[in-house]
């Protein structure tokens, strides 16, 4: 049987957790001067800002009326029904020159959705409380100075800012980086990600395996996982159960931002990672976490790279990679910090379990608010692929508890990117 290495360190979850933060900070407390690239707006989605953003103007430039009506003054709608001249037209988008100069009082102004208030007019009262004839209209409803209109430099005042590096891009921040005019935008480059899948029993997807052997699942479902996260791939060969020719294919991965290295982590006879890393003079910083699947994880560190030593189990590769391998990855890629974040839901079912791991079980969500309820897939271990390809979250279940009853809330983790 090999040996694990003189450091060897089974952390709780919360403390594991606590050790891959404490080195995310560190990567990203030197990350400032890492490579970066421009690109176009339109494939942006997903990359990690490297430059901020600021407001190239006023926004709004100008107060935007936010519904169709009538520019007022406010104080002519005290004594209802009120009627008002009608002096003109604004159509979003129009000429400020065509807007007129200074509404009086007893003068109102039709206005459509996002065109400018003109000045004078303190309010927009809503179409559907009027009435026009030719060039006068009839108001029913009051309004409060304010109303449907919001003022020049609202939402941001030119110069401020809008986005700030470490700001993973999702819609809503291209679609803020469009209205300022960014068509290109500068960000950090997708950090590297080997996967090393260890084990004899490991063959091709193409191939016809053998009575024993088994497709590699967990380079493909890791390879997802990372590109999901910010990162890109590299697929290494599959690792023999052979120090040296594993020792060797580390040295490769090692030469990556991450390597993720899966199976031979556990203390079977051929599980031989932590032999050949700690023959590389790896610092372990744990080699195992008391969590249910999982429990043979290893994080350390070897020269300038980081490494995780992932069960090889695909629902327990899965599942690290989400607790542990994801934080480290979105720090390569110069991303902020983000909390990890759990949803509530009602458990259908009774759970009862052993104590003394934190679990995080593949289950079913469904309903929404209030009514969310959730329950375990059933499923035959950390090997049942198909159960994982049936799940949506898991259900997370605390150390000290044995028995989760119908009805309870329970915390549900969902995987970042499918929130």
């Amino acid at each position: 049987m090999s040996a694990p290495p003189a450091s060897s360190t089974v952390l709780s979850f919360e403390d594991a957790c606590r050790v891959v933060e404490e080195q995310a900070a560190l990567i990203r407390a030197g990350a400032l001067a890492d490579a970066t690239e421009s690109v176009d707006l339109l494939w942006a989605a997903g990359r990690v800002l490297a430059q901020s953003v600021s407001a190239d103007r006023d926004f709004p430039p100008f107060p935007r009326s936010t519904r169709d009506g009538y520019a007022v003054r406010a104080a002519d709608l005290v004594q209802l029904p009120a009627t008002l001249g009608v002096i003109g037209e604004i159509k979003a988008g129009e000429s400020l020159d065509k807007v007129p100069s200074l509404i009086g009082s007893g003068q109102a102004v039709a206005i459509m959705t996002g065109a400018p208030v003109p000045a004078g007019a303190d309010a927009v009262v809503m179409v559907e409380y009027t009435s026009q004839l030719q060039h006068q209209v009839e108001i029913m409803r009051g309004v409060s100075a304010g109303e449907n209109v919001v003022p020049r430099g609202a939402e941001a005042r030119a110069g401020a800012l809008l986005l700030d590096r470490g700001l993973r891009l999702d819609a809503a921040a291209i679609a803020l980086a469009a209205s300022v005019g960014k068509s290109r935008l500068q960000v950090r480059k997708r950090p590297l990600v080997a996967v090393l899948t260890t084990g004899d029993e490991i063959v091709g997807v193409d191939a016809t395996p053998g009575p024993t052997q088994i497709r590699n699942s967990n380079s493909y479902s890791l390879a997802a996982q990372i590109r999901r996260a910010g990162g890109e791939p590299v697929l290494l060969q599959v690792a023999p159960d052979e120090v040296q020719a594993l020792r060797r294919l580390i040295e490769d991965g090692l030469q990556c931002d991450l390597l993720l290295i899966t199976g031979g982590v556990s203390m079977g006879r051929y599980d031989l990672v932590e032999q050949a890393l700690s023959e590389l003079h790896a610092e372990f910083f744990f080699t195992g976490a008391k969590i249910q699947p999982g429990r043979p994880v290893v994080f350390g560190k070897c020269g300038n790279g980081y490494f995780f030593g992932l069960p090889g189990n695909p629902v327990s590769t899965m599942v690290t990679f989400e607790l542990f391998a994801r934080p480290m990855l979105e720090a390569l890629s110069g991303q902020s910090p983000r909390p990890r974040t759990f949803l509530h839901a009602r458990l259908k079912k009774e759970v009862s379990v052993e104590t003394g791991l934190k679990r995080f079980l593949p289950a079913i969500l469904s309903g929404a608010f209030e009514h969310a309820e959730v329950e375990l897939v059933p499923w035959q271990g950390s090997g049942d692929v198909a159960a994982i390809a049936r799940a949506n979250c898991y259900i997370v279940i605390p150390a000290d508890r044995e028995r989760l009853s119908a009805g309870e809330w329970v915390a549900v983790m969902k995987p970042i990117g499918d929130c």
